[in-house]
């Protein structure tokens, strides 16, 4: 039988805050936001981090700023150094400082950009530490749904379907599942945009192709798919394929 959990014990809070623009902020999320003790965030090293610059006004003197810093981003490593080692251990040892404050009663607001559960860092804390104690998380305005708006780019018309990418995606694998897809958002571009062009190109949707780095932030640029250096596409980049145009 599932056991209670302790009321003396803090809340698990999962915040969305939206894709950069900070007016994009649930009314939800912010309050439960304003009301929590501890703030904690992810965060690069050496870096204040998108997420907390979206919500950095709107908190207190009082509330604590917890942040976790990743030991590694997307950087290669030499062997034997596994990335995917080096993060699991690095959630592993986040949770557990989130959870020094849960179990000393304080709730700990996990703020993440765009939605928690669409690509979102949150999650990961979320599988360790749901189990243990009370957990709530508010969606966000995720980076697609704000790059399509930026866009000006309706996604899907009636029964047509949406593919959500990953530009990690072996070549082949992408092209199979774009030629299936009636309109697709190809995510985690970086240094997989050449690649991701070069299979556009050859199914022949570069013409539908919309491009955006850092969609609804200060810094949004919108590219012509043919102008984009394939050595500058940061990380907040994101291609939209439209679905073909229904004229109902």
């Amino acid at each position: 039988m599932t056991q209670p959990f302790s009321a003396a014990r803090g809340r698990l809070l999962g915040l969305g805050v939206g894709p950069g623009d900070p007016e994009l902020i649930t009314i939800k999320a912010l309050r439960l936001l304003r009301c929590a003790p501890v703030v904690a965030y992810f965060v690069a090293k050496g870096k204040k981090g998108n997420a907390f610059g979206i919500i950095e006004t709107h908190l207190s003197d009082s509330q604590v700023r917890l942040p976790l810093v990743y030991p590694v981003t997307t950087e290669a490593l030499e062997p034997p150094l596994s990335y995917e080692a080096i993060i699991a251990d690095f959630y592993d040892t986040a949770a557990e400082v989130v959870a020094s404050h849960l179990d000393a009663g304080r709730d700990v607001a996990v703020i993440c950009e765009g939605d928690p559960f669409f690509y979102g860092s949150y999650m990961y804390l979320h599988d360790r530490l749901a189990p243990r104690f009370e957990a709530e998380v508010v969606p966000g305005v995720c980076s697609m749904l704000g790059g399509a708006a930026v866009l000006g780019a309706p996604l899907v018309y009636r029964n047509q379907t949406l593919s959500v990418l990953s530009g990690v995606l072996p070549e082949a694998e992408l092209k199979r599942r774009l030629e299936d897809a009636d309109a697709a958002v190809i995510m985690k571009l970086g240094r997989n945009f050449d690649k991701v062009r070069r299979v556009l190109d050859e199914l022949g949707l570069a013409k539908r192709a919309l491009y955006v780095e850092r969609a609804t932030m200060s810094n949004q640029r919108i590219v012509p798919l043919a102008d984009v250096d394939p050595m500058a596409s940061p990380y907040f980049s994101l291609l939209v394929v439209p679905g073909e145009k229904w004229q109902g």
